[in-house]
Parts: structure tokens; C-alpha cells; sequence
């Protein structure tokens, strides 16, 4: 079967799981609402990072948009509809790239859009933590948090079909991201840079002196998610439905 067949089963999934609307939704309501808030304090604030201010939101909303990814995968194992899928779409490979690409796709609007209206509150609100950034690294932002956020709920799908179970991953992914990494990170810095939330987030910042820039920053991320994707997929490949 070719990919866009599949492609539009997938999507049809994803439409009509309304939890995964649930999760979306979550992703936009909870970082412009903390960023909101964040710009309201740090308007005050003379030596606050204006853009990371603006989008310091996105910290809790990557929760949602790992939910989403987790999601998304994890409701194929429920009532053995994985077989179906797998039975529909022998090849699991181009199916696997499929249910990817209808998570990758509304992650990625989703985040976009998300990031543009928490500039905007942070703006042209009561706040005024936006003052100063230029086009450019507001451009920068926007799409930095789109990708980030796409990338994070692709890195949830991938982990997802190799522990097959979204409970796991969240277990996982969420204290790491919440504890582990910003503990770790602030104690040890160097070789943390390198974690895949902290070296996505760089091009979050108006100005950064870590390891990495913005844009390789959100290469060190793409490949973390890469490299679990392919674990994912091998064991989609490899064992049984």
C-alpha cells in the first residue's frame, strides 16, 4: 500500500481520538498561560532573557505535547488494534512512518502557533518582556518552540513503541525532563548541554553561552529523537503485534 493512504488512515485516527484533541489543546492553553504569567514578572525584571520570558511556557506545555506522541502510539496496543493496523499496512516500516508523520505534522502547527501567541501576550500585554527583541529572534523563537515541540512528541512515540506503553513513557520522560535534567543540568553543566530538552531550549534564549547555538542545539535534540525512533521501530519490526 502506498504511504498516502496510510497517511490519511492515520490522520482519520488521530481526528477522532478526542484525548489527543484534549492534548493539543493542552499544549497551547498551558504555555501561553505560563508565559503569560512569566511576562508579567519578568517585565520587571532588568536581567531576564526577554524571549526565553515570552516562551518560558513551553516548559509545562512539552508535557502535553509529549502526552500527545505518547498517546497517539500507546492507543494501538489498547484492544489489540495494533494487529489491525498491522494486518491493513503489512509493511510496519511505512506504517510506523505514517503514524510519525500524523504526529509530527499537528505537533509541529501546534507549537507554531502556541509560540506565537505567547509573544504576542508577552508584547502587547500587561507585561513587558517582549520589549526589545528584534524580527528576527522572534522568528527564531517561533519556530525553535515548533520544532522543539514537534520533536519532543516525536521522541514520546518513539519511546512509546519500544516500551509499548504510554504510562511508562511518561514515567520516564517526565520526571527526567522536570527533575532529573534541570537538577543535573544546573549542578553538573558541560556534557548536560548536550540532553535533549536542555539542547532543544537553547534557541529559546535571546542570548545563550553553552555548548551548543540555537539551531545545533536543536540538532543534538533531532538526533536523541532519531536514535529512539529507531529503537522504536526495530522493535515494531522485530517482535510481535
Amino acid at each position: 500500500m502506498p504511504l498516502a493512504p496510510v497517511l490519511r488512515s492515520e490522520w482519520l485516527k488521530i481526528r477522532t481520538l478526542r484525548p489527543l484533541y484534549g492534548a493539543l489543546a493542552a499544549v497551547f492553553a498551558a504555555t501561553a498561560a505560563f508565559s503569560a504569567v512569566a511576562g508579567l514578572d519578568g517585565g520587571t525584571d532588568p536581567d531576564a532573557d526577554p524571549l526565553y520570558t515570552s516562551l518560558s511556557g513551553v516548559i509545562l506545555g512539552q508535557i502535553a505535547a509529549i502526552t500527545f506522541g505518547a498517546t497517539t502510539v500507546s492507543s494501538e496496543y489498547h484492544g489489540g488494534a495494533i494487529r489491525v493496523s498491522l494486518a491493513a499496512v503489512p509493511r510496519r516500516g511505512r506504517w510506523f512512518a505514517a503514524k510519525l508523520t500524523a504526529i509530527a505534522l499537528p505537533a509541529l502547527v501546534v507549537g507554531l502557533v502556541t509560540a506565537l501567541a505567547a509573544l504576542a501576550v508577552a508584547r502587547f500585554g500587561p507585561g513587558s518582556a517582549a520589549d526589545g527583541l528584534s524580527v528576527a529572534e522572534q522568528a527564531r523563537g517561533v519556530v525553535g518552540c515548533g520544532v522543539y515541540l514537534m520533536l519532543m512528541a516525536l521522541f514520546a512515540a518513539g519511546l512509546t513503541a519500544l516500551l509499548r506503553s504510554s504510562v511508562a513513557t511518561l514515567s520516564v520522560m517526565v520526571p527526567f525532563i522536570l527533575v532529573v535534567s534541570f537538577v543535573i543540568g544546573d549542578a553538573a553543566g558541560g556534557v548536560t548541554d548536550f540532553l535533549p530538552d536542555r539542547a532543544g531550549q537553547v534557541v529559546l534564549h535571546r542570548t545563550y553561552d553553552g555548548s551548543t547555538g540555537p539551531w545545533t542545539g536543536l540538532v543534538v535534540t533531532a538526533l536523541w529523537t532519531a536514535a529512539v525512533v529507531s529503537a522504536g521501530a526495530w522493535r515494531l519490526c522485530r517482535r510481535d503485534a
